[in-house]
């Protein structure tokens, strides 16, 4: 959806006219996750996807066929054997995508989501999928920059726009906050005037934070390497070091910023703190630096924290950590030493066996092959999409 706002120009009616689909939730396996989004142009146009390739030709003659109805719907794409070769779906499950005609009242919701994404700013977007007043949009943006810690909703919501009931919208302005502090979205069901355990009314609920920090601490070898794949997971990289030599734009040029102070003093100052979409790997493997960066990474929500070097090292470093006071139960969270067992050693495999640790950190799960899973391969955590996928 976020690279869908920079055509938005191109939605204006009457000009053109566009229909959007949006994949609102799936059911079992599905090649992308809630919030992916194309739009289909009245001449048959295409921009986006919805499932990596699996349903766009079967969903763009549902979008034409919307835009010839003028009114938006949900539509499902099931994977039964009849079904799953007629639109290519043959993983297991189902898929919803809810797809409408943008109009100018769209645009317009459209246009504001568009600059607050273009400024970071905290937004979330309601969207009534089924029920009375289909297509309706309630637009979230927050003037804070992040909730005080990772298990409070957004506070400051400004809103604009309405769903059809003043009780309606401010239980989905509610619900919005809590979505949007955990980077998530999601389909949600009330009453008409926003009861709890109705089903009159399906809102889709779609997050759009600013992406998730990670902090590479110590710029070494594999720091570069470390930046590049932590960027297309979908980080914004910030790279420290205190020696001024080594922290350079120059040796980081995919680094969104690179500092040059002591690792601590930089946890200390962010505003926002860390929190559990944050990830700190210190790469130094030199104790005057590495026990103060962890200690103070300790004192954050941060959700991921680990640290570069060989067994060994870890063990002195665990020692040194216990004397400045960590907890046994705090060591615990630490990754020491950092990443997945792949095997791996240039710096592009490590930085891989690190970004897949944070992904299996975040989605709970235990890394391993998927041929001796058992289990559907993605489970509900998984199917809520993260703000950086949306």
């Amino acid at each position: 959806m976020r690279d869908l706002l920079d055509e938005l120009d191109t939605w204006r009616p009457p000009s053109a006219r566009f229909a959007l689909a949006r994949l609102i939730d799936t059911d079992g396996s599905g090649p992308r996750s809630a919030g992916a989004a194309m739009t289909v142009s009245e001449s048959g146009t295409v921009v986006g996807s919805v499932s990596g390739g699996c349903v766009e030709s079967a969903v763009v003659v549902e979008s034409l066929d919307v835009l010839t109805a003028n009114v938006g719907r949900v539509v499902s794409f099931g994977y039964s054997d009849e079904d799953a070769f007629a639109v290519g779906l043959t993983c297991g499950g189902t898929v919803r995508l809810f797809i409408e005609p943008i109009g100018v009242r769209e645009v317009e919701v459209f246009e504001g989501l568009r600059g607050a994404v273009a400024r970071q700013c905290p937004a979330a977007l309601a969207t009534i999928v089924a029920g009375p007043e289909v297509g309706a949009k309630l637009l979230m943006l927050s003037r804070a920059s992040a909730p005080a810690s990772g298990s409070e909703p957004w506070p400051d919501l400004e809103v604009s726009g309405t769903l059809g009931s003043p009780e309606l919208d401010r239980v989905v302005t509610r619900d919005s906050s809590g979505e949007l502090a955990a980077g998530t979205s999601a389909v949600r069901h009330y009453g008409v005037n926003g009861e709890a355990g109705r089903e009159d009314v399906e809102v889709f609920i779609e997050s759009f934070a600013p992406p998730p920090r990670i902090l590479v601490l110590g710029a070494v070898d594999f720091t570069a390497a470390l930046v590049r794949v932590a960027r297309i997971v979908g980080f914004r990289a910030i790279v420290c070091d205190a020696r001024p030599v080594f922290a350079t734009p120059r040796r980081f040029p995919d680094a969104d910023d690179v500092v040059v102070d002591w690792p601590h003093r930089l946890i200390g100052s962010l505003d926002p703190p860390l929190g559990p979409r944050d990830a700190v790997c210190v790469l130094t493997h030199d104790n005057k630096f590495d026990v103060p960066a962890i200690v103070a990474a300790l004192a954050t929500d941060v959700g991921y924290l680990g640290a570069l070097g060989s067994r060994s090292t870890a063990e002195v470093r665990r020692a040194l950590l216990i004397e400045a006071g960590v907890s046994v139960a705090d060591l615990d969270r630490l990754h020491a030493p950092i990443g997945l067992d792949l095997g791996g050693r240039s710096p592009e495999e490590t930085a891989i066996s690190i970004c897949a640790e944070i992904i299996a950190e975040r989605t709970g799960r235990t890394a391993g092959p998927l041929r001796d899973a058992v289990g559907p391969l993605h489970d509900e955590s998984s199917r809520r999409a993260t703000c950086s996928d949306a």
